[in-house]
């Protein structure tokens, strides 16, 4: 196992374009960098979906299982 930081991405609030944000420093997670963790694991992380910061001065894992989720949700909300 890696010893690296995992953190949590969350889904920024009153964006029209849906935007993840790394958990360690809020900057936005590219969608160019998230990924699907699935097979070999791409990342060492227990989630399904790893969002890598971009951040110069961050470069962290996220996990974006619950952003997604949320996301997904606000979808869903939006059909009804």
């Amino acid at each position: 196992m890696k010893d690296e930081q995992h953190y949590e991405a969350r889904l920024a609030r009153g964006n029209v374009v849906p935007t993840l944000l790394c958990g360690h420093c809020e900057s936005v997670i590219p969608k160019a960098r998230i990924f699907s963790n699935e097979g070999d694991r791409y990342q060492d992380v227990d989630c399904d979906t790893v969002g890598l910061c971009f951040a110069d001065d961050c470069g962290a894992v996220n996990c974006c299982d619950n952003a997604m989720k949320e996301l997904d949700q606000r979808q869903q909300q939006a059909v009804v």
